[in-house]
């Protein structure tokens, strides 16, 4: 049974004992402390475990992507940039639907818009994934009455009209001629800060990704060996503490070493200036 009793702040405090469980809210109004005793009682009678009241109170699949986001960030594992692009793509088009209008006719119409929008068979699988994994963490952490079945039916659906597969196998390769040209489009732009020449050559010399080129420390070169330590790369099993060693060398036509030595070189050079523009100067200079 419930039981009410009234704050000196003038909220509601409910209490309910049933079957063995206990379970207590606090809540401005009593009929919102009434209604969430009633859900907490029924939830207990089917064997389930009441649902929080803040919780209880998030309506919109927007709101259970927040949760999620907020509940991996709580455990050090906050979403890293393509699931958090596609967490935000997601936001955008299904944010505002009620969880409850979420069922396999309203994905499949998601899917055809993706598809109307360019997203490719394997895009678009990515995409119906993380609507997945969205609604399974909302169940399984939360106890939220949600359900994954409508997407399992849509991705079904969405297979069979051809929007949802495997990724088209690529095997071409850039021409030297094309990467030429696109570094020579970058080296000869006078407002490029980031050396983005020097990215695309390493990266062809390398086979690295761009995050894990931009992410590289000094102190992950060993200049003895001439060998790079590659943080958390990249892998569909593990992420994290996937550290590994590359040799830096020539056999691709770019030289990675040389593009090291040739960074160190000017990271030097800007030191020394910056130290002569400071130190060098007896008194500031006046406004």
């Amino acid at each position: 049974m419930a039981t009410y009793t009234k704050l000196s702040s003038g909220s509601w405090r409910v209490q309910v004992r049933r079957k063995g469980r206990y379970v207590s809210e606090t809540f401005l109004r009593r009929d919102d402390a009434r209604r969430w005793a009633t859900e907490a009682e029924r939830q207990v009678d089917r064997g389930e475990t009441p649902t929080k009241s803040r919780i209880a109170r998030l309506k919109t699949f927007g709101e259970l992507i927040d949760l999620h986001i907020d509940d991996m960030c709580d455990v050090g594992k906050s979403p890293r940039r393509s699931k958090a692009a596609a967490l935000d793509m997601l936001q955008r088009h299904l944010g505002k639907c009620n969880i409850a209008a979420l069922d396999r006719e309203r994905l499949i119409r998601f899917g055809r818009d993706r598809a109307a929008q360019g997203a490719g068979p394997m895009t678009l699988g990515i995409d119906i994934g993380f609507v997945k994994l969205i609604l399974a963490h909302a169940a399984a952490v939360h106890g939220l009455p949600v359900k994954v079945e409508p997407v399992d039916l849509a991705r079904i659906a969405l297979k069979r009209l051809g929007l949802v597969g495997k990724g088209n196998q690529r095997d071409r390769r850039p021409t030297q001629d094309e990467l030429d040209r696109l570094i020579a489009h970058f080296d000869a732009n006078p407002r490029q800060i980031a050396p983005v020449g020097q990215i695309i050559r390493f990266a062809v010399a390398t086979a690295m990704r761009q995050e894990e080129i931009c992410k590289a420390r000094w102190s992950d070169m060993d200049a003895r060996t001439r060998m790079l330590l590659i943080r958390d790369r990249k892998d569909p099993r593990n992420k994290n503490g996937n550290n590994q060693r590359i040799p830096l060398f020539a056999a691709t036509g770019y030289d990675a070493w040389a593009i090291v030595e040739d960074r160190l070189a000017k990271r030097a050079m800007t030191m020394i200036e910056f130290s002569h523009s400071i130190i060098g100067q007896s008194a500031p200079p006046s406004v």
